[in-house]
């Protein structure tokens, strides 16, 4: 249990994190991290909750600026973690400032999040590398390269050539273990076909095939490799009327609305026999943190976005021989 949060200040801030090159998916390119992070003070501790607005669902750098900062006002007056989804729906805003009320409670009690959370003390967990959508031959290349440290590899996918882009990956990294996010790229007429495609190429996982608003369709055909909602799936809220449609569930604590919820969806989905996968948006450790806690018994995971950048916050979390590490305490948590 959390205590009372007594009188506190908040600071928000947008900060950008350039990347090494460029990250493409089916929905565009991004050069840059571009995220909005909360600060939890006392006067003597703080704790820190990072979030990364996204169109797709509604939500921009302004949006969620303006939402913490309407949210000041309480927190000096003593809001507490359980008031937030009565103040602020799941998204980044909650996200933020829900990881920053953990993070401020584990220092306050000189404990960690896990301990606080009730969770055994975290350990090392592997995570996917991803490969950028491009040209068949390019993945392929990147693929061979990166199998060498991640055994687990997520390709972007969503463009009319996938079925070469799959058999040039797998025929470059034989090895590996492979997993596809579609970004709602495919479409009901070929996603069939294209789930054959991946089954083929020996894919044990494909995310969000098709766009949330048609993905009815999942429920009518065979699913040779199983598929994971991503865009259909944000919190406890949306589980429900997806059961049928999907195999396993990415969740991720911009779309939950922070640790809290993410917990609880986790349980959730297990109970219903789903399987489950962490994911992350484009952001430093600073969120890669928390996501780690829901990532001690997921079935796949897919934290490696500080990888990308060309630089990260310091000390971070620690990346080696394809883990990702549970970050130091005095960093968050």
């Amino acid at each position: 249990m959390l205590t009372p949060s007594g009188s506190l200040s908040l600071d928000v801030r947008v900060e950008r994190f350039p990347m090494r090159g460029s990250h493409t998916n089916a929905q565009g390119t991004k050069r840059n991290a571009v995220v909005v992070v909360a600060t939890l003070s006392d006067g003597i501790h703080t704790g820190r909750g990072e979030c990364v607005p996204r169109r797709r669902y509604g939500g921009t750098i302004e949006g969620v600026v303006a939402n913490l900062e309407k949210c000041a006002k309480s927190i000096g007056r003593g809001l507490s973690l359980e008031d937030l989804p009565e103040i602020l729906p799941a998204g980044p805003a909650r996200n933020a400032l829900d990881c920053a009320f953990w993070d401020l409670e584990a220092k306050k009690q000189g404990q960690s999040v896990a301990a606080l959370a009730g969770l055994e003390p975290l350990k090392p967990v592997p995570t996917a590398f991803t490969i950028s959508l491009g040209p068949p031959e390019k993945m392929a290349l990147e693929a061979q390269a990166a199998s060498a440290v991640y055994p687990l590899l997520k390709l972007k996918l969503g463009r009319a050539d996938d079925r070469e882009r799959l058999r040039a990956v797998r025929e470059a990294a034989p090895h590996a273990r492979l997993i596809g996010d579609v970004n709602e790229a495919w479409r009901p007429e070929n996603v069939e076909s294209l789930l054959d495609a991946a089954a083929s190429a020996g894919v044990e996982l494909i995310e969000q095939p098709l766009p949330a608003r048609c993905d009815d369709v999942l429920e009518r055909i065979d699913r040779p490799v199983p598929v994971c909602a991503d865009e259909s799936i944000h919190d406890r809220a949306s589980l429900g009327r997806n059961v049928g449609r999907y195999d396993a569930i990415n969740i991720k604590l911009d779309k939950t609305g922070g640790l809290s919820e993410a917990l609880l969806l986790a349980e959730s989905a297990r109970s219903l026999g789903l399987e489950i996968m962490v994911g992350c948006m484009l952001a430093t450790s600073l969120s890669m943190a928390p996501a780690i806690l829901v990532a001690q018994d997921a079935d796949w995971v897919d934290l490696d976005a500080p990888l990308v950048l060309a630089r990260d916050r310091h000390p971070g979390v620690k990346y080696d021989s394809g883990l990702i590490f549970p970050p130091p305490p005095e960093f968050w948590g």
